[in-house]
């Protein structure tokens, strides 16, 4: 029997693995995630893969610097084509990826079909880029059923599905976010909220997502008081989220 065409998924958020992990489980593919760029290479230097994914902002070694690492040593990265899944895509940084030879940039939150999309031309050799229009939409309106179309392709069970792995992860971001603010300690806080910046959109947040953006924003700034209270007022929301269940 043929082995599975293996896909490895570089990104440090549980929820966003959890995500393509079930956008992507009924798809004949092997694959494999890591939550750093270390496991990564050991994983890359024993095996063959047709696609890498991978974030950009991570702690420690980035997703640039993963990038970097296939960039000097082709071996590496073999026949593998690269894809960068990010909320930072900037013109700027699209351009520096390009340099890099990443193959496609998916912007976070990426829809279900989107990422499907992406697995399935990598496994088929597709070359071509996809639309640029396809990987920046934002939804017209902050509702749930908005949100289950727009990044579920109206599939209702995976999103229900993916709102109750986030609903048992905000309290382990509020966890870490209380920390990073007592400690006046920047970096994690803006993890923190880059990562609930593209949950909250996913699930259909858009108000509170913004207030992670502007909480990212702040934090990456040095603005410690600001970034507190900011802090606090999307933790109160997290809260009331949770509540209503």
């Amino acid at each position: 029997m043929a082995a599975l065409p293996r896909v490895l998924l570089v990104e440090d958020d549980a929820t966003l693995r959890r995500f393509v992990a079930m956008a992507l489980e009924d798809l004949p593919i092997d694959l494999v995630q890591c939550d750093a760029v270390a496991p990564a290479l050991v994983l890359l230097a024993q095996d063959p893969f047709v696609l890498v994914l991978t974030d950009l902002m991570m702690p420690g070694e980035s997703g640039f610097d993963l990038l970097e690492h296939l960039h000097r040593t082709p071996a590496l990265r073999g026949r593998a084509r690269v894809a960068v899944l990010s909320a930072g895509l900037t013109p700027e940084v699209r351009e520096q990826l390009a340099d890099m030879e990443v193959w496609r940039m998916l912007s976070k939150p990426v829809s279900v079909g989107t990422l499907v999309a992406c697995v399935q031309d990598a496994i088929e050799g597709n070359a071509e880029a996809a639309p640029p229009d396809g990987l920046a939409r934002q939804p017209q309106a902050g509702d749930r059923a908005h949100a289950v179309q727009e990044y579920f392709d109206g599939n209702q069970e995976l999103f229900d599905a993916y709102r109750s792995a986030c609903m048992e992860q905000f309290p382990h971001d509020m966890r870490e976010g209380d920390d990073a603010s007592t400690q006046a300690d920047l970096q994690p806080l803006r993890r923190v909220a880059h990562s609930l910046k593209s949950v909250l959109l996913t699930l259909g947040y858009r108000e509170l997502s913004a207030q992670a953006r502007m909480l990212e924003e702040t934090s990456h700034a040095g603005d410690r008081a600001q970034a507190r209270a900011q802090w606090q007022a999307l933790r109160n929301a997290l809260s009331q989220v949770l509540q209503a269940g």
